[in-house]
């Protein structure tokens, strides 16, 4: 496993580096998705003090449920493209290199519109949520 490790001189961890093809991708099994895989490369199980960061493939035709959450999160789009409902239900299109914000209570969901590339998604959330 591509999993590094730097110790600090009181023996704690200073860097940790997890490659994310290294990390378990397990189909996503909330109602409402479709085709979507989920992997966790940074989590609690790492130590880390306040997010996880989660990353969505979502296949071609498929899509996150249509949801809310307590909690703010932060997207970036690492491969394709697709959209992004709002909660007034408009689709907004979302292309490699994209941040989205998506703030508490803010109904959204994510779809990949494309017919034969993988949408990748980084979800960075609090690590209760993870």
């Amino acid at each position: 496993m591509h999993d590094k490790t730097k110790q600090n001189k009181k023996g704690g961890v200073n860097v940790k580096i997890i490659n994310l093809l290294q990390s378990a991708m397990t189909k996503m099994d909330m109602e409402g998705a479709k085709d979507t895989y989920k992997q966790i490369p940074i989590s609690r199980a790492e130590g880390t003090p306040n997010f996880s960061f989660r990353v969505f493939t979502i296949k071609p035709g498929g899509h996150t449920p249509y949801h809310t959450h307590p909690f703010e999160h932060i997207n970036y789009v690492i491969e394709g493209e697709g959209v992004v409902v709002g909660e007034d239900g408009k689709e907004h299109l979302v292309l490699k290199g994209d941040f989205i914000l998506v703030m508490p209570g803010e109904k959204h969901q994510y779809r990949n519109r494309a017919e034969d590339k993988d949408f990748v998604i980084i979800c960075a959330v609090p690590k209760e949520y993870e």
